[in-house]
């Protein structure tokens, strides 16, 4: 499956890339970031300890167990904080 997955803030800095189309037969989120880590350093960084992160499915807030059936974009970033 072909995905759109998107980096924000300190993610997106330790990727360096804001965005990209992504091909993948992963069949969750957490089989999506395994699959990232092992495509080059900077992934393993960014995904080094995804307590730390937080992911949208299709602008939507999910849990890395979620399946990836019929999503179209995923986003990740560091949890947010209000003030």
């Amino acid at each position: 499956m072909r995905l759109d997955v998107l980096y924000f803030a300190w993610v997106r800095e330790r990727i360096g890339q804001p965005k990209e189309r992504v091909e993948t037969e992963a069949t969750t989120v957490a089989d999506l970031v395994a699959e990232l880590v092992l495509r080059e350093e900077r992934y393993a960084a960014a995904f080094a300890d995804t307590s730390a992160l937080r992911v949208a499915l299709d602008q939507e807030l999910a849990e890395f167990s979620a399946p990836l059936v019929g999503v179209r974009e995923v986003a990740f970033f560091p949890p947010m904080t209000g003030g």
